[in-house]
């Protein structure tokens, strides 16, 4: 298969596998018996035609008819399945199948495999190309391979019928075959003045390349399409959505093949952020956007890549991932009525895994030299206060993160500027992040964030950072201080607490200026209701305080009782980080039990 500038050789190779996989069986056959012959031609000693006066205008030699007797001859003992034909421009049976040559081009077709030579004519422009160098030589050349694979093996192994094209080695011959003859060599073309007064030959251009092949690179695209794949991938689409259809639909997939992995590798969904309905909905968007895509190639394989770089953030161990082809094959059969399941489901399913694997594998290669980014959509947008929003954002693919982490956000109007801020949430609930964001200006990331920002836009946010989280010790009681919006990452850890139904003791003292600024105080108190040992304390530095404590946060800590056996978490302004820790360690806690993330 040819490729253009700046083509990508995973797309090349699916491309490559997807035209090998949809040959006829007939033509297939007729592949063997043609490369067969011609690597019985290579094993033979070479023998140097002499040259034939007799020449045509291009320069390449005549067959002269003892030649052209000899092949027919060697097409009778080779079968009907050969490609050398008799007559005056014959073309082999593959070629009038409408197959394809082993160099990617259509037979019949200059610088195909299966051009035959016609009376008074020899090989056509570009054939001799198949021909040139050692047996390896032949066999890179044509794709083919470097040996001959066991055909009930690969049948196995990849679910190929016998006599169809092995999707990933090809066709090799196998078996002995008849010799033929030599193919004639073509001569160079002789200079006919002074040096630097040649003219090109009629066939090639100035560089010399013949114009036959030259030609048909025109006719591929940058990322190296040929017309036939559309038609290839097309048909693969059709296979991957009936069977969808025909097994009651991604969602209803989605859940056996979920179910079917918790009983294989219930490790690989524990690293999976989200509870059980999230990750099946995760799964079957998956399932929809695959099938929906798979005549997009480099669609598909961008998208891989970057599932492939979530999945290894979340720590995801490739080999766990080798038998969701199967696994997945096994949810659709069994959604399937009796007789409904057709072996060219099973085939198509799981060709189209081997290459996702490998995108997959790819992509998370790629963590350690570049930055994850995900592609989140907001989902809701709701503004607390004149300059405070709550937006809740979903990624498209799995994001981990601990409770009391942060994030980067990045929006397109901004470009280039990213701003840390913490997720309001817990991995347990859903695959929702909930962030919390103040408008320090009217434009700038927080600006956008809060005044221009609408339910459906993307926002890019990067991996989770930040070393606070609960801490290990699972009976030491949990003192929260937070300021502002600070309260988000106390948020999520008690909000992880709740779904956990862990037992320890939390205390969260949220400071604010005035009553107007407990913008989240509803949902903190929900959460405190769900998990009895949750317990809530605002505090209002001005003007009324309702029915809450009145005063400095850090004196509200101190009248509450003592915390030096207690995890303490800080956030908030700087200022505040600064004066609750001398507070703090003046109360007796150990500075080593303090923990908050560094003021950017």
């Amino acid at each position: 298969m040819t490729s253009g500038q700046g083509s990508d050789p995973h797309l090349l190779a699916l491309l490559r596998a997807i035209r090998l996989r949809q040959s006829a069986p007939d033509a297939a056959a007729a592949g063997v018996a043609d490369t067969a012959a011609a690597l019985t031609d290579m094993s033979t000693e070479r023998v140097e035609p002499e040259p034939d006066p007799a020449e045509s205008a291009t320069g390449y030699p005549v067959t002269t008819p003892s030649a052209r007797g000899a092949a027919a001859g060697q097409e009778s003992a080779v079968g009907d399945e050969g490609r050398r034909g008799a007559g005056a421009g014959g073309i082999g049976r593959a070629a009038q199948r409408g197959g394809t040559g082993p160099a990617g081009e259509t037979a019949g077709q200059p610088g195909s495999a299966a051009t035959g030579a016609g009376a008074g004519g020899g090989p056509r422009p570009g054939s001799e190309l198949l021909w040139r160098g050692g047996q390896g030589a032949v066999l890179g050349r044509s794709g083919l391979g470097g040996r001959a694979p066991d055909w009930a093996g690969a049948s196995a192994a990849y679910g190929v019928p016998v006599n169809r094209v092995n999707p990933i080695g090809g066709i090799n011959p196998a078996g002995p075959t008849p010799p033929v003859p030599n193919v004639p060599g073509v001569p160079k073309v002789r200079p006919i003045g002074a040096p630097g007064t040649e003219f090109p030959s009629a066939n090639t251009d100035q560089a010399g390349t013949p114009l036959a092949y030259r030609t048909a690179r025109q006719n591929v695209s940058a990322d190296g399409m040929e017309p036939g794949d559309t038609t290839a991938l097309l048909d693969t689409q059709r296979l991957l959505s009936t069977s969808l259809a025909l097994a009651g639909g991604s969602d209803e997939v989605a859940g056996r093949l979920w179910y079917a992995l918790l009983q294989a590798q219930p490790d690989l969904l524990a690293g999976l952020p989200g509870a059980t309905d999230s990750q099946r909905e995760q799964l079957g968007r998956a399932l929809t956007w695959l099938v929906q895509r798979i005549d997009d190639p480099p669609a598909v394989v961008a998208g891989c890549a970057r599932l492939g770089a979530a999945l290894a953030e979340c720590g995801v161990q490739w080999t766990q991932l080798r038998l969701v082809g199967a696994a997945l094959a096994e949810a659709l059969r069994a959604g399937m009525e009796p007789g409904e399941w057709r072996q060219e489901f099973d085939q198509t399913w799981r060709w189209a895994w081997q290459h996702i694997y490998k995108w997959l594998v790819h992509g998370g290669t790629l963590v350690a030299y570049q930055p994850t980014v995900w592609d989140t959509e907001v989902i809701s947008h709701e503004l607390r206060r004149p300059d405070l929003a709550v937006v809740r954002l979903r990624p498209f693919l799995p994001l981990p993160y601990r409770p009391g982490q942060y994030v980067r956000v990045e929006v397109d109007g901004v470009p280039g500027a990213q701003r840390p801020y913490s997720v309001a949430g817990s991995p347990l609930l859903n695959d929702e992040i909930e962030l919390h964001v103040r408008a320090k200006t009217e434009n700038g990331v927080s600006g956008t964030l809060v005044y221009e920002t609408r339910v459906g836009d993307r926002i890019r946010v990067g991996r989770a950072e930040g070393d606070m989280g609960l801490p290990a010790e699972p009976r030491r009681g949990i003192l929260m201080i937070a300021g502002d919006t600070g309260v988000a990452p106390m948020k999520a850890m008690l909000a992880h607490l709740a779904a956990s139904q862990d037992p320890r003791q939390a205390v969260l003292f949220w400071g604010v200026r005035n009553l107007g600024e407990l913008y989240d105080i509803d949902e903190l108190m929900e959460l405190s209701r769900q998990a009895p040992r949750i317990t809530i304390v605002p505090v209002v530095a001005e003007g009324d305080p309702g029915p809450y404590p009145f005063g400095l946060v850090t004196d509200a800590v101190a009248a509450y009782g003592e915390w030096s056996r207690y995890e303490v978490y800080l956030a908030g302004p700087p200022l505040m980080l600064a004066a609750t820790g001398v507070a703090l360690r003046e109360l007796g806690v150990d500075p080593g039990r303090i923990h908050h993330d560094a003021p950017e």
